[in-house]
């Protein structure tokens, strides 16, 4: 299995990609990739069709998602993997999830209107009809463009949506420590999601002395010198490696499926913890 490769953090129209989780298995199928898992933000509601699909594509699926969290007011993501399919425990947990998110997308919403730029949640829907799942600020900003309010939903994040910009809302997080425990407690490992983009250095040394399994040492929009360090963090600590593209499809057009992967070491370890549950 030298030539196997395998994309663990993609994702679809279940939260903020714009495929589809059976179009996500087809494009593995098409560019040659052999193991996928999809990593939707604070929703796992992609298995419900991608196990099937998977199947007749010959594409060997792992179970993942990417919950967020926060850790003394940063925001940190979250790598789950290997977990049942269809836990019911992450299913409730992914529903607390959705509720805050749909607190925080009405006070973005609000702040928006507040601004002089009239738009209504049923809006943000209807510009996003595929959206099934995890709706956010990729959602708002196509409706902010859709509606003429910015020229591009690049520019809404620049303009209004990111931090210290004037739409911004961080809402509430679930802790670091209540995430990792959910996830171990549905039979899942635990994974420090695209640890360069963690800028806070403190934040950083907290994460790594905390329970995880693992850290994310390959990715897409990773430098090879900057792949090296979460390497070497991980080879010390004894962790697991994950790694992928982060691809969005037509909402973050900067990494494409299958753009990084692992290889068959890593996939195979992971699918044996989920197989041994």
């Amino acid at each position: 299995m030298s030539d196997f490769r395998a994309d663990l953090h993609c994702h679809s129209t279940c939260s903020d990609g714009s495929f589809t989780p059976i179009e996500l298995v087809q494009l593995a199928k098409q560019i040659g990739l052999n193991g996928l898992s999809i990593t939707d933000h604070d929703t796992i509601a992609a298995y419900e069709t991608a196990v099937e699909a998977a199947q007749q594509a010959n594409i060997t699926l792992l179970s993942g998602v990417e919950f967020s969290a926060g850790h003394k007011g940063v925001s940190v993501h979250i790598l789950g993997y290997a977990f049942p399919f269809h836990s019911p425990l992450l299913q409730a947990f992914s529903q607390k999830h959705q509720l805050r998110r749909e607190k925080r997308n009405l006070d973005m919403i609000a702040l928006i209107s507040a601004q002089g730029m009239p738009l209504t949640l049923e809006e943000v829907l209807g510009f996003s009809p595929q959206a099934v799942g995890s709706i956010g600020r990729p959602h708002i900003a196509l409706a902010m463009s859709k509606k003429g309010f910015v020229a591009s939903p690049q520019d809404a994040f620049k303009l209004y949506l990111t931090e210290d910009k004037p739409c911004f809302v961080k809402g509430e997080m679930f802790s670091v420590e209540e995430t990792i425990d959910t996830l171990h407690q549905a039979g899942g490992v635990s994974i420090i999601a695209h640890p360069h983009l963690i800028k806070d250095e403190a934040t950083l040394r907290d994460l790594l002395n905390m329970p995880f399994d693992g850290i994310e040492g390959y990715y897409a929009r990773f430098q090879p010198y900057q792949n090296a360090r979460w390497l070497d963090i991980a080879k010390k600590k004894n962790w697991l490696i994950t790694g992928g593209s982060d691809f969005h499809g037509d909402f973050k057009q900067n990494s494409s499926l299958g753009s990084s992967w692992v290889r068959s070491e890593v996939f195979s370890t992971l699918q044996k913890h989920a197989t041994a549950l």
